[in-house]
């Protein structure tokens, strides 16, 4: 599969999908441990959230590192709403065509913002799956989504060039028949 050019139909289907997962958070679900070791639900729902904000602000023309991503503490009832609230603003800050080939300050670097939606899919993508594992939902996640996060992923992240300043983890094995939602997790170094 080739690199998208413009990645934001499915960035925004993305996000739907996300919010799917989010409507089926319980309190009791948030401080499970998550395939992102690091986070617990409710970290990585934080960390979502603000990733999410983060991309608008950067189609607004900010700067990514003025931006952290994160939420803060929320009610345990609130994450639906945060995420539509970032969804509809990221939406509104990259739906202007020039936007894609704007200099945009992610937070690898400057680039054009067609990457910078690239990378932003394949990190939503990634962590719907996430979420999905945490949750333990049997919603079924979208194939051409995952094949799309994984189509950047392979572009954009070496399998030598891990730790350190990027943070991905080595990429880890996976059985020959392995989904491509397995595959993406693999690639971004997840234990699967």
């Amino acid at each position: 599969m080739t690199f998208v050019q413009d990645a934001r139909p499915q960035y925004l289907l993305a996000l739907g999908q996300l919010a799917k997962l989010f409507a089926e958070i319980t309190p009791e679900a948030l401080d499970r441990p998550t395939p992102c070791t690091e986070f617990t639900l409710r970290q990585l729902l934080g960390h979502v959230v603000g990733g999410v904000h983060r991309f608008a602000y950067m189609g607004e023309g900010g700067r990514a590192e003025d931006v952290v991503a994160a939420t803060g503490d929320l009610p345990d009832d609130a994450w639906p709403g945060a995420l539509d609230r970032a969804r509809a603003r990221a939406a509104a800050a990259w739906a202007d065509d020039a936007a894609l080939e704007r200099p945009t300050h992610a937070p690898w670097g400057v680039v054009p913002g067609r990457i910078a939606v690239g990378g932003y899919l394949m990190e939503t993508v990634a962590h719907t799956w996430d979420i999905a594992r945490a949750l333990g939902s049997d919603q079924p996640l979208d194939d051409a989504l995952a094949h799309a996060a994984l189509a950047v992923a392979e572009a954009v992240l070496s399998a030598e060039h891990r730790g350190g300043p990027v943070p991905f983890a080595a990429v880890r094995p996976v059985a020959p028949d392995a989904d491509v939602h397995t595959r993406l997790a693999a690639w971004l170094g997840r234990e699967v």
